[in-house]
């Protein structure tokens, strides 16, 4: 089934702890605070086009989040949006940007299972500061040998990765609830890519499961992966 596997890569986001869940119940606060301007269905349309208008200017995380609320409160009040509305806007994503962290069942013992014969890498999309309060919060660091906290998830970001960080894309799995950045473009570098279904996953994420590749495994939960690791050697 191919080589011995030496580097192990996490996301991190709705991987390791909860996060898209957060993102969903600010955007319905949001459709509330709106509500007298923009039915529901449609707010959350404009709201996904800024994001994905915006992902080039603010990248993944959520102060580009907050800030495409704002465009978006702008735009379906025709530029009429009150003061209280942007202040009640950052007040929410300051509230995410403190919020606790939730491991995702499983998380904990998985981790610390292929820390014991495996180098573990986290590479994850998002804010630096929030990634890393995230990880601190969450009490895996130590368990990490590396941290990549990156702008985007292409080819080239897990090659050069498990190229630093382990032997090579040849010999590493990245496992992650992202089809699109998560498994995709580890399986085009080389690696093994492995999914985890999570229920709330946001519609930028989707792609169609490479059903096909050889490299491609899809698990139910974290806690089938020391198996699946060593299946694989």
């Amino acid at each position: 089934m191919g080589g011995k596997i030496t580097t192990i890569g996490f996301d991190a986001d709705d991987t390791l702890w909860q996060n898209e869940q957060f993102f969903q119940l600010t955007q319905g606060r949001f459709a509330a605070l709106l509500a007298d301007h923009a039915e529901p269905g449609h707010l959350a349309q404009r709201l996904e086009a800024a994001e994905r208008r915006n992902l080039g200017h603010y990248g993944f995380g959520i102060k580009g989040f907050m800030l495409s609320m704002i465009e978006t409160a702008i735009e379906v009040t025709g530029e009429r949006v009150p003061a209280r509305v942007i202040r009640e806007i950052i007040e929410t994503g300051q509230e995410m940007l403190a919020h606790p962290i939730h491991l995702i069942e499983g998380a904990e013992a998985t981790v610390a299972a292929l820390a014991e014969a495996h180098r573990l890498v986290l590479i994850t999309k998002g804010d630096l500061l929030d990634q890393e309060r995230k990880l601190a919060q969450s009490g895996l660091g130590e368990l990490f040998d590396a941290v990549e906290i990156v702008s985007d998830k292409r080819p080239a970001t897990y090659a050069s990765a498990f190229a630093r960080h382990g032997t090579g894309a040849d010999e590493a799995l990245m496992v992650g609830n992202s089809l699109k950045s998560d498994v995709i473009p580890a399986l085009a570098a080389g690696a093994w890519g492995v999914h985890v279904p999570h229920e709330l996953t946001w519609s930028f994420e989707h792609a169609e499961a490479p059903v096909d590749h050889p490299r491609f495994a899809e698990i139910a939960g974290l806690a089938e992966l020391p198996d699946l690791v060593a299946e694989i050697g």
